[in-house]
């Protein structure tokens, strides 16, 4: 079931959004989550534009509308207008980590072993106490950077 967000905007909001949309100056994202906004507005349409008939008619998904709807009644109008910022992630390894990582990829393979795998260079790092904890994937990700 989706979760219903009643979008109620004021006369000034609904104002600024029909002049967001008549400019033109606006980033296409911009524009079309304002006209999501005011398709869905209650006050206006009465129920309001089901979400449905809001993605055909704007030729988005029904998650694009059920997200901005969300955001506009959790964070307010600019939220609902803009793109969310991405979160930038923390590095696991520095480029010294790397260094080792690499040049540890390039010995020889411990005892048994014809070569060296993910996991087995993953753990050679935390038993040399290069770095505290270290993933498969972080060694996949740095391997195939580096190439």
């Amino acid at each position: 079931m989706v979760k219903k967000y009643i979008v109620r905007l004021t006369a000034v909001e609904r104002t600024e959004l029909q002049q967001l949309v008549n400019t033109g100056k606006a980033a296409a994202y911009k524009r079309r989550h304002a006209q999501i906004l005011l398709k869905a507005d209650h006050r206006c349409q009465g129920e309001g534009f089901r979400y449905a008939k809001i993605s055909e008619a704007f030729d988005v998904g029904i998650r694009t509308v059920e997200r901005t709807r969300q955001r506009l009644v959790e964070q307010g109008l600019d939220a609902a207008l803009n793109r969310t910022k991405q979160i930038k992630r923390r590095r696991s390894l520095d480029g010294e980590q790397e260094a080792y990582l690499i040049a540890l990829s390039c010995s020889e393979p411990p005892n048994g072993r014809a070569r060296w795998t993910l996991q087995l260079l993953a753990d050679k790092m935390v038993e040399l106490e290069y770095a505290d904890a270290v993933s498969d994937e972080t060694v996949r990700r740095t391997l195939k950077k580096t190439k």
